[in-house]
């Protein structure tokens, strides 16, 4: 594995490189960094070259400074990495957060995208509860800062039965060095985030879902109804799977993802 970097904005993007193939995009979600993707690298990496960022202000990349940062923003970033590698078309796929920063990349740089997975995501903007949640949460990180609010958020992503000191550790390592101004930036950035179901209805590349049933915080209903809109689309259900199953159940995810890719023309 190969670790790299690129400059936006003045800020430096981290990434790693591994595997040979065509290029695949794996976006960490909030909370996260490249790390979330340790089940995924090895057999990926089998048949794709991988491209793993950490967005800014997470892993060892630095946050995006300014007034107004919006996943536009995280998606223009990413565009610096395809421009140095000289990638000239590949997959996108991203993981809750990572998910709405691969539609902000699909919508600003078509041409480039082949084929996108929204891994326990969504298109739909936040609706005003979601939004008085984020605020919530914003004034909560803003008081008692970003390690209290992992360690009461990070156990309510994953289902209590599968719940266990090791995964809920791993999250709370790639997390506890994320700044407190970082997360309350992804937040706003978040919440402010356009509606995407117009671009999901005109998408003409692939579109993968996997949703988790007991995911409470991306509806497996939401995405069934997503699902129908592009032209040539993919879901799967993950039953007894909350917000990660990619980290919970990683061998049948990976099947799942390797199996979508198999099934269309990527590049």
């Amino acid at each position: 594995m190969t670790s790299k970097k690129v400059l936006f904005k003045n800020s430096v993007l981290h990434y790693k490189v591994i595997g040979t193939g065509k290029c695949l995009m794996l976006i960490h979600g909030f909370g996260e960094d490249w790390r979330v993707w340790k089940y995924q690298i090895e057999e990926l990496s089998k048949y794709y070259t991988l491209i793993l960022p950490d967005i800014f202000g997470s892993g060892d990349s630095e946050m995006l400074e300014g007034e107004n940062i919006t996943i536009d923003h995280y998606a223009e970033g990413l565009r610096e990495i395809v421009l140095a590698e000289n990638i000239k078309q590949f997959s996108i796929f991203g993981h809750s957060m990572g998910g709405y920063i691969a539609l902000a990349y699909l919508a600003q740089f078509p041409e480039d995208v082949t084929s996108i997975g929204l891994i326990h995501s969504t298109a739909y903007a936040d609706d005003k509860n979601k939004i008085e949640q984020r605020n919530k949460s914003i004034q909560f990180i803003d008081e008692f800062g970003s390690i209290a609010f992992l360690k009461t958020s990070v156990p309510k992503l994953f289902l209590t039965l599968k719940s266990n000191k090791t995964f809920i550790d791993s999250f709370l390592q790639m997390g506890i060095n994320i700044s407190k101004n970082t997360f309350i930036q992804y937040y706003k950035a978040i919440k402010n985030r356009p509606d995407n179901i117009d671009l999901l209805k005109n998408a003409t590349i692939p579109v993968l879902f996997i949703s988790g049933m007991e995911d409470n915080i991306v509806s497996y209903k939401d995405n069934i109804r997503q699902s129908i809109l592009p032209k040539i689309s993919e879901i799967t259900l993950l039953t007894n799977t909350a917000h990660i199953g990619f980290f919970e159940n990683p061998e049948l995810s990976n099947g799942i993802i390797l199996l979508f890719l198999q099934n269309h023309i990527v590049v």
